[in-house]
């Protein structure tokens, strides 16, 4: 491993200055960036650790539920008031590694970890998210758990965050400190498509340090549901996800809300499937119908066709299971 320096600021603008040299990282609870050193993919000139910075609480404050950024995914799994108003969060980071990592892992390392994909992982192969420029192995390649939405010609890498796509229906907002102050983004416009850029994973400034996020009052989050599908049984990355909340009257769809995990760079907002939704019958063919709207714009490869009528029919039973 290359040497590097550590420091450990005791204030977020000290912290955030640090950013101005090259080469600066932040360490937070290390459970992805530890293992990327360790293989050579991030190599940093200096870890800046900021864990003695005053983002540890959970905060019920007007307008709904602040987390802050160093609170441990366990902590946040395990509070009474995420548990009773935004059920699916809890149930997405207990789904997630091991109980291990998760006491140390912190909500804003969640959001900032990078993809799993085998070819980003691995220095002597080719990978425009690791190295710009330099082609992307995975498309004729091993892609079998890779993007079919939203990918490009320049990477089909997806996101292994089961946090992100439980925020997403949540409509939830990431407050930072950047270069100009202290600012916040929603979260659909945190995490960016690859494009010609992927080596970027996220829109936040140069620097920018998350302070919070921010889970604002949603009457439907309350029946939220996060269901995850996996290789195996545990600490596994998923071959597919769900967040969903639905709100049914009478029969009829009144609101829905749903996303999608490991199949794209980002998490999956179902935003066409949720419009044929609403007003619509809750029927099992409905859902259907709405899950093939929103899969009419995926693009597989040769190996990762499966995940198409694995996230239809995961559709259809998480949210039969819960109009039922």
């Amino acid at each position: 491993m290359k040497p590097f320096v550590y420091e450990r600021p005791d204030d977020p603008a000290g912290a955030v200055a640090t950013m101005v040299r090259p080469g600066v990282v932040y360490l937070a609870g290390g459970t992805n960036l530890v293992d990327l050193m360790k293989l050579g993919v991030t190599v940093p000139d200096m870890l800046v650790d900021i864990n003695a910075l005053p983002f540890h609480d959970v905060e019920e404050v007007p307008g709904g539920l602040h987390v802050g950024a160093l609170v441990p995914n366990s902590d946040l799994a395990m509070h009474a008031a995420v548990r009773a108003a935004y059920p699916a969060v809890s149930q997405a980071l207990l789904a997630g590694a091991s109980g291990q990592l998760r006491n140390r892992a912190t909500v804003a390392g969640n959001l900032m970890q990078r993809t799993r994909c085998l070819y980003f992982q691995d220095v002597d192969k080719a990978c425009n998210k690791r190295s710009p420029g330099s082609g992307c192995d995975a498309r004729d390649g091993d892609h079998r758990e890779l993007a079919i939405l939203g990918a490009s010609p320049q990477c089909i890498a997806t996101n292994p965050s089961d946090l992100a796509v439980a925020l997403s229906i949540m409509d939830a907002t990431v407050h930072y400190i950047g270069p100009h102050g202290a600012a916040a983004i929603s979260v659909h416009d945190f995490f960016r498509r690859p494009g010609d850029r992927p080596d970027r994973d996220n829109s936040l400034p140069r620097g920018a340090l998350i302070t919070g996020v921010m889970l604002p009052e949603l009457p439907i989050a309350a029946t939220s549901v996060y269901r995850k599908v996996r290789d195996r049984a545990s600490f596994a990355f998923a071959a597919g996800s769900i967040a969903a909340a639905i709100d049914v009257r009478d029969g009829v769809v009144q609101d829905a809300r749903i996303a999608w995990g490991a199949v794209a760079h980002l998490p999956w907002r179902a935003w066409a499937a949720e419009r044929l939704l609403r007003g619509a019958p809750a029927t099992a063919e409905n859902f259907a119908r709405a899950a093939d709207a929103e899969l009419s714009g995926a693009r597989p490869l040769r190996d990762n066709g499966w995940k198409e009528p694995l996230l239809r029919n995961l559709t259809v039973e998480v949210l039969l299971e819960m109009t039922s």
